[in-house]
C-alpha cells in the first residue's frame, strides 16, 4: 500500500492526520504544498483545489481528515 499525504506545516488537520497514521502504524510519504513547493502543482492537478490535507492511497484520493473514510480506503487498499 502506497500512502502519500499532501500537507502544510501550519494545518492542525494535517498534524492530526500524521499522528493518526503513525498511531495506526501506517507508513506514508509527506509532501508539503507550500507556495514554493513542487508538490503544490501536483496536488492541484489531482484535486482541482489546494485544500489540505489530501491523502492518496494507491490512487484513491481523499480530501480532508475523515477517520471513517480513511479506514475504508485503507481496508480497500489492503484487500
Amino acid at each position: 500500500m502506497n500512502v502519500i499525504i499532501y500537507t502544510i506545516p501550519t494545518s492542525e488537520w494535517c498534524n492530526d492526520l500524521k499522528a493518526w497514521l503513525k498511531k495506526k502504524k501506517i507508513s506514508f510519504e509527506e509532501r508539503e504544498t507550500t507556495e514554493e513547493s513542487k508538490w503544490r502543482e501536483e496536488v492541484l492537478n489531482k484535486t482541482g483545489q489546494l485544500a489540505v490535507p489530501v491523502i492518496d492511497i494507491d490512487g484513491n484520493v481523499l480530501i480532508g481528515f475523515d477517520e471513517k473514510k480513511l479506514e475504508e480506503a485503507i481496508q480497500k487498499a489492503k484487500a
